[in-house]
Order: structure tokens, then C-alpha cells, then sequence
């Protein structure tokens, strides 16, 4: 589909009754919902939509609720006009790129939160972060109505409040998610990649290389959360500005593992600083596939 053919709707009416005459002509909703900057990441959950869905929506909306007041929204990168192009070519049907005054009318009191789950990890560092994702993404699925929408893992903690809560609330939405897409080096593809220097783009690969050690440990039989943790701590120490953290948890409650000993999976998550700019990365061990690179 060209760029030029490719609609946007502005309000959430607009997107409803899309969704809706999508479903009376026998199609299954697909959905990705986007902060835009999009890169190949994103084109690949598109991808994973239009396998699973007849017709699919993506959302461009920067989320004021997510970002802490020392964040970056403002300065979080915006291409409507790029966005829509890399959308015609992966696929997608429509395109959903409201204000925030339509996503949050004057009077909003309403807050979606899942309790334990948005705890940890980024959690500890990002208060009110994940209240904020999963408000608009309830709205998000409010609209939307029954489908499937479709989130990457490098997200992993997201993924997982995003899940109880759509399971909790019981919309009628499944949710799927889709592979970390990396750069040949091993990078996790992230919109905030863009405000690296040449220089910290070199060094953010100290996320890949601890997941990867730590990846290459577990393979070869160790079992201590702890261990694995350090093993790969030892490989971000060295190139970031500071670190959140390096946790080995559950991957699915995110909690450290009973004893000590992680089981036949355990999720190894990093949020780190390098230069100015927080990255994460995370690798689900015994399921994924150690990141790439030398």
C-alpha cells in the first residue's frame, strides 16, 4: 500500500468503528500499538499481526502517563509522515495517531494498575511507568474490542503486566509476544538507539555481551541466579554510565527464584545508562536463543 493510501484516524471513535466494520465483514482485528519512531522491531510485530489478523491497526502515541517528570517526552523522537510509510510497506491497514487530549479528556481520574508485577526491575526506577502503560493500553483495547495484539519481548516486564491485566479485566483481546529483532551485532533494536553517539552505540553492546555470557553459563550448567546475574554484570560494568540493574528472576512473576536456583528458565533483564540514554535488553534463559555477535 502507498503511504499516501494508507488512513489515519485522530479520534478513538474513529478507531472503534474501524476495528468494528473490520470484524461485520469477517475479518479478525490485529493490533500494535506503537509509540511511532518505528524501526524494524516494530515492522516485525506488524509482520506478526498481519499473520494472525485480517485487518491491522497500529497506534502512534507518545504517552504522557509513562514518562517520569526527567524523562524524555518531550524530546522522545517523532516521525508521523516516516511512521506511516514503514507501516503502508509492512502491512498495516490503518493507522491510529491521536492527541493526548483524546486519549485523556479534561476531567480523567481513571488509573489501570497491576500490583507486584510493576514492582521490580524497571519498576524500582520508573515509578508510575507502568500505571501509565497499562491505562493507555486498556483504553487501547477498550477500543480495539476482541483481536489479538501483538507487543515485542525486549519489553519483557511490560509484556507481563500487560498480560495480567488483559486477563484480569477480561478483554477479549489474546496478546502475543514477538522475538526481540537485534541489529547483526546483537544491539536490541530500540527507538532511543537514535540518541546514541558513534561511540555509545559501541558500547551499548556490553548489554548484549552479559546476556549472552550469561546465556553461555547456564548452557554450560550454572544454576545460581546469583552467578549468572554477575556474570553478566561483569560485561555491562564495562561500558555503562550506570546501572539500574541486572536481575535473574522468574519469567513469569518476576520474582528471584526459590533457593536461589533458577529452574529450567529464567529470565536475565538489564536496564543500564549509557551516556545519557537508558537502555534494557533481556534474554529468557532455556527458551531464547543467546543474542548474536562476537
Amino acid at each position: 500500500m502507498a503511504p499516501s493510501a494508507l488512513p489515519v484516524v485522530h479520534l478513538p471513535e474513529e478507531l472503534r468503528a474501524a476495528c468494528d466494520d473490520a470484524r461485520a465483514r469477517g475479518q479478525r482485528v490485529g493490533f500494535v500499538p506503537t509509540m511511532g519512531a518505528l524501526h524494524d522491531g516494530h515492522l516485525a510485530l506488524v509482520r506478526a499481526a498481519r499473520e494472525r489478523a485480517g485487518f491491522v491497526a497500529a497506534s502512534i502515541f507518545v504517552n504522557p502517563t509513562q514518562f517520569g517528570p526527567s524523562e524524555d517526552f518531550a524530546r522522545y523522537p517523532r516521525d508521523l509522515d516516516g511512521d506511516r510509510a514503514k507501516l503502508a510497506a509492512a502491512g498495516a491497514d490503518l493507522v491510529f495517531a491521536p492527541d493526548a487530549s483524546a486519549m485523556y479528556a479534561a476531567g480523567e481520574r481513571t488509573r489501570v494498575r497491576v500490583h507486584a508485577l510493576d514492582e521490580p526491575l524497571c519498576g524500582a526506577f520508573r515509578p508510575g511507568h507502568f500505571e501509565g502503560v497499562a491505562t493507555v493500553v486498556a483504553k487501547l483495547f477498550a477500543l480495539l474490542g476482541p483481536g489479538v495484539a501483538v507487543f515485542g519481548r525486549k519489553d519483557y516486564q511490560q509484556l507481563t503486566v500487560l498480560r495480567r491485566m488483559a486477563k484480569d479485566l477480561f478483554f477479549p483481546v489474546e496478546i502475543v509476544g514477538a522475538p526481540i529483532v537485534r541489529e547483526a551485532d546483537g544491539l536490541a533494536m530500540s527507538s532511543r538507539n537514535a540518541y546514541l553517539t558513534e561511540d555509545e552505540r559501541a558500547r551499548a553492546l556490553g548489554l548484549s555481551r552479559g546476556l549472552r555470557a550469561a546465556s553461555r553459563a547456564f548452557e554450560a550448567g550454572e544454576r545460581s541466579a546469583e552467578a549468572l546475574a554477575r556474570i553478566a554484570r561483569a560485561e555491562v560494568e564495562r561500558s555503562a554510565a550506570r546501572i539500574d540493574y541486572v536481575s535473574v528472576v522468574d519469567p513469569d512473576d518476576l520474582t528471584p527464584p526459590e533457593g536461589g536456583e533458577v529452574g529450567p528458565r529464567a529470565l536475565v533483564a538489564i536496564a543500564c545508562h549509557i551516556g545519557k540514554t537508558r537502555l534494557i535488553d533481556n534474554v529468557v534463559l532455556g527458551e531464547d536463543e543467546p543474542p548474536a555477535g562476537g
